[in-house]
């Protein structure tokens, strides 16, 4: 999900209370020039948790040799993933078949995985706004989402090699044609209609949990050798239960052997699940609530 928005701070507040005061005792003390009125003041941007995060995404190069290093290493990977018969990227609890003699197949989240969507991001930041379902499917029917840096050329080598890559995405189905329809125009090879499981595809004879990805992931082992997965969150590998700091630290050292090897982690410093996990997954509650539980959980001990 995308949630953030620009809060001003009680730091900010503060430094502008003193500034105020401090301006009023140079225009009254004895022998002090005074400020001229007319002068225009100075200009101030409000606090935003996202803009260095954004940014870094946008303008950075370490973002992009990061993002690239990581489809690189994937792709050197992918002779020994299909040459090992018993290599499956699914976790046994999401694999109830053999994977035995199925077509080999990658699993890819879209949304800062394949999909550069720092735009929609950057408008949030510039206008004060969070996450909607109006203004995102918008964004999504604008079909200008980018490549991620190296993902494209990680998809011509898996293509190349006879593996279908699998769109698992929580765009909701209702945006399918305008998703299928901007991977194409990146470059991305879209094997047919059904390779995209977005938010809403019905999978016989399992409960989907909200936007967890579980149910998905076991209709792609129905009928494909999983060999790797990509995403930028822990869910888009495993169905995360307990969304705490606790419960993602103990996901994430009960997996992490596969990291690397068969699940590929992109980064994203601007949204994601473990974001809420620091304040009960409640987005209800007020910005500076929300605020003031990520300060918190802050780790100032060396």
């Amino acid at each position: 999900m995308h949630h953030r928005a620009p809060l001003l701070t009680a730091l900010a507040c503060g430094l502008a209370l003193t500034a105020c005061q401090h301006t009023a005792a140079l225009e009254t003390a004895p022998g002090t020039a005074s400020i001229d009125p007319s002068a225009p003041a100075a200009e101030s941007v409000a606090a935003n948790d996202n803009l260095n995060a954004v940014l870094w995404m946008q303008r950075a190069a370490e973002y992009r040799a990061a993002s690239t290093q990581a489809y690189r290493a994937a792709a050197a990977n992918l002779d020994r993933a299909l040459k090992t018969p018993e290599w499956d990227a699914l976790v046994p609890e999401e694999r109830a078949n053999t994977a035995k003699g199925l077509k080999p197949a990658v699993v890819m989240d879209l949304d800062e995985t394949v999909l550069d969507n720092s735009p929609y991001q950057a408008r949030l930041v510039r206008d004060g706004g969070e996450y909607n379902e109006a203004t995102w499917d918008a964004w999504v029917r604008e079909q200008k989402a980018t490549a991620v840096p190296g993902v494209v050329e990680f998809a011509r080598a898996a293509n190349a090699r006879g593996i279908t890559l699998l769109y698992l995405s929580n765009r909701a189905v209702h945006l399918k044609e305008a998703t299928l329809a901007n991977l194409r125009a990146i470059g991305m090879p879209v094997a047919n209609d059904d390779v995209f499981l977005g938010l809403g595809t019905v999978v016989d004879d399992c409960e989907q949990e909200g936007s967890e990805k579980n149910c998905r992931r076991q209709l792609a082992g129905r009928h494909y050798r999983v060999l790797m997965q990509f995403g930028d969150q822990l869910g888009d590998f495993v169905q995360v239960v307990a969304n705490t700091p606790e419960g993602r630290d103990a996901l994430y050292a009960q997996h992490q052997a596969w990291f690397g090897e068969r699940w590929w982690m992109l980064p994203n410093p601007s949204y994601g699940s473990w974001e809420p996990a620091v304040f009960n997954n409640d987005w209800r509650q007020p910005r500076a609530a929300r605020r003031g539980a990520k300060f918190d959980a802050l780790n100032t001990a060396p």
